[in-house]
């Protein structure tokens, strides 16, 4: 189906609903990406056997395992593709879970196609520049709870101690402002920071002591 293309640029998409199915395949398609499109979880986790897409895009609710499911059974944060969830707005709860479980960034509908084009592009760039070790995280010095954060919570906690707005932080790793936020948020409840200030407070100060 896929022609010559190559799994490199191969977009698996995971959803019940063939209106969101076949909209995000023909968007994609036009786009010059091969696209795998799967009805069930379980179906998708069928073809990951054989090969890994460059990028996979979730619907968070869907019958059987769901995106969150899905993001567990795949060990989403080790995964080698970025994994976006398809969610409604404003949904922060499910929002801090997919974080927690690994999501790379948030599709909400209704989405905009040519935004979703352009996320998924610099997810796959973003994680193409992290094997060829590109891109790492500044924040090497230790502070306390520096062990209790995931490789990506210390590139945005490294941004936010080096000034950056979520718009800016969103845009140097390639996820969305919303991403960010939650991130921030799972951060200092990690590090038990009440505000960004006192965030920059724990880390820096370490840092100093270290340096």
């Amino acid at each position: 189906m896929a022609g010559n293309i190559n799994n490199h640029e191969m977009i698996y998409i995971v959803d019940d609903d063939p209106a969101v199915r076949d909209a995000l395949s023909v968007v994609f398609s036009l786009e010059g990406f091969g696209v795998s499109a799967y009805e069930t979880a379980d179906s998708f986790l069928e073809a990951t056997r054989k090969a890994i897409p460059a990028c996979v895009i979730v619907d968070v609710h869907m019958p059987g395992r769901s995106g969150i499911d899905l993001l567990k059974v795949l060990n989403a944060q080790h995964y080698p593709a970025p994994i976006f969830i398809i969610s409604g707005q404003g949904d922060i709860p499910m929002a801090v879970s997919a974080i927690k479980y690994g999501a790379f960034d948030f599709i909400e509908k209704p989405f905009d196609a040519d935004t979703v084009v352009d996320r998924v592009r610099k997810a796959i760039a973003t994680v193409d520049r992290h094997r060829n070790g590109e891109g790492k995280s500044p924040t090497t010095a230790d502070f306390p709870g520096k062990d209790l954060l995931t490789p990506r919570e210390l590139e945005v906690l490294a941004q936010i101690t080096g000034g950056a707005s979520n718009k800016e932080a969103g845009r140097q790793l390639g996820i969305s402002p919303r991403t960010i936020e939650v991130h921030r948020a799972r951060i200092m409840e990690k590090l038990g920071a009440r505000n960004a200030a006192d965030l920059v407070r724990i880390v820096l100060t370490r840092e100093a002591e270290h340096g």
